[in-house]
């Protein structure tokens, strides 16, 4: 969703590498630029303004300290405010009584329902007993969504299709999982397509009937400014303790998920960042400073790694790198662990300038991790256990098997041996897929070796082996021109 204010704040730091000093000359050029930015990504103008001038106070006579440039400065005095913008650090849930009580409000069409499961199975993960509530009576249709969803992930629903009293509804839900255990109890309530009063009377009625410890607005932030619009609306009548922000993994500018806060003095307390129940994400103020910044996030990387591979996997994985034991039945296992992580442009995202070559590689046809799989499942159990087996007759069967050209056959091998090196100095996906820690600046991204279909890694040898000849060519070339005059 930030990609294009990412890349701008990209290019403005950029512009300032190479100063000496910090001068309001310079300062005031790339303040100007991230106003541009940041209008330019939806973001509420009183918002920016603030923004703008905080930055420009701390900037203007900040002396610039050895080995570091004015550009890093900047990005660190940028960072710094855009965390603080963003609300500092995270917002946990009250769960101050048992049961806890969770109202979710928004308007039609934002995700109301969908983001109740995503948020009861999150809270199921974490150990709690999750009891959800269909509140929106006047659809049928989302009281049969909220239960299938319900199935999926083993929650129980309190549903009343007879009765239109949501208040009821409600209080009776709340007082059946403080007799049966409940941990948590999630009120699904009706929306709108817009604000109206007959809603918002219905959503007082069920506040007060329930007394609930978090009243919290889902809200599409692909709706930009209506999104804070609607933000101050719903926290005038109900009095907020936090939003959902969905559909962050949209294109749209975003300005909604930097505005938001500010505006309403209420923190985003999750991100919806995908379709899938498991998409929903505690919000991180840094690390979405972090990724906008183009700075990565490494350390929400190796959380979604721990939460998708398993760890005996890992373990094995392990001991079998320590011995110089990977084989294509390893290769196979790490290709679908990417697959899980959202693919290899999602990994590069998280790593420090890693954006910049996820962008290089959009255009990689999103079928050839499917491919690389029909070619290793068409070796024998010996070709896959015994990497060293393989010579161009295998290759031309294999090939053969899995439909492919022999040239993609040798191509994975090639990628194959540039993972096997990379495996055995503990690169970054290495590390990652092991199970291992990663290091704190995420290492470099370039080590994915050719996995997305591009040439695989040039050792040093092979670099200083064509520098040989294009200087042997360049003589050549300045020979010929000589004996021509």
């Amino acid at each position: 969703m930030f990609e294009s204010l990412s890349d701008k704040l990209h290019d403005v730091f950029r512009k300032l590498r190479g100063q000496s000093t910090l001068t309001e000359s310079n300062i005031a050029d790339a303040m100007r630029e991230i106003r541009l930015a940041l209008l330019d990504a939806d973001v509420n103008l009183n918002v920016v303004a603030e923004f703008i001038e905080a930055v420009k106070t701390e900037c203007v006579g900040q002396d610039v300290v050895k080995s570091v440039t004015p550009g890093q400065q900047v990005v660190k005095i940028v960072n710094d405010k855009l965390v603080e913008l963003l609300g500092g650090g995270v917002s946990e849930l009250n769960f101050a009584h048992k049961p806890t009580a969770i109202m979710l409000v928004g308007l039609h069409g934002s995700g109301k329902t969908t983001t109740a499961g995503k948020l009861a199975l999150k809270l199921k993960r974490d150990g709690k007993k999750v009891l959800l509530v269909a509140g929106d009576v006047y659809r049928p249709a989302a009281i049969d969504q909220l239960e299938i969803i319900g199935k999926e992930i083993s929650v129980p629903v309190h549903a009343e299709r007879t009765s239109v009293n949501v208040a009821a509804i409600a209080v009776n839900a709340v007082e059946q999982a403080g007799r049966q255990g409940f941990d948590v109890v999630i009120i699904d309530t009706a929306g709108r397509l817009q604000i109206d009063e007959t809603m918002v009377q219905e959503l007082v009625r069920i506040r007060q009937a329930v007394q609930p410890d978090e009243v919290l607005l889902v809200a599409d932030a692909a709706l930009g400014q209506e999104a804070v619009s609607v933000a101050e609306h719903f926290h005038r009548a109900l009095d907020l303790t936090g939003f959902i922000l969905t559909k962050l993994d949209g294109d749209a500018r975003g300005g909604a998920a930097l505005s938001i806060r500010k505006v309403t003095g209420c923190p985003v307390k999750f991100i919806g960042l995908g379709e899938k129940l498991d998409s929903l994400e505690v919000f991180y103020p840094d690390r979405m400073a972090g990724r906008i910044l183009g700075m990565g996030d490494v350390v929400s990387l190796v959380e979604k790694a721990a939460a998708e591979i398993d760890e005996e996997e890992a373990k094995k994985l392990q001991e079998k790198l320590r011995a110089n034991k990977f084989d294509y039945d390893d290769f196979l296992s790490q290709l679908r662990q990417i697959t899980k992580l959202g693919g290899m442009e999602s990994i590069l995202k998280f790593l420090p300038g890693g954006r910049q070559i996820a962008g290089a590689l959009s255009g990689v046809d999103p079928r050839h991790f499917s491919r690389m799989e029909a070619v290793i499942l068409s070796m024998t159990k010996a070709e896959r256990a015994n990497p060293d087996l393989m010579d161009f007759s295998r290759k031309k069967r294999i090939a053969k098997g899995s439909g492919v050209p022999v040239e993609m056959v040798s191509n994975l091998v090639k990628q194959f041996e540039s993972m096997r090196k990379m495996m055995k100095h503990n690169g970054v996906l290495g590390r990652l897929m092991s199970g291992a820690q990663l290091p704190e600046n995420g290492g470099a991204p370039g080590t994915f070796g050719g996995l997305l279909g591009g040439p695989a890694p040039i050792s040093k040898k092979e670099q200083d082996r064509k520098k040989r000849l294009a200087k042997l060519a360049k003589k050549q070339r300045q020979k010929q021109r000589k004996h021509k005059k």
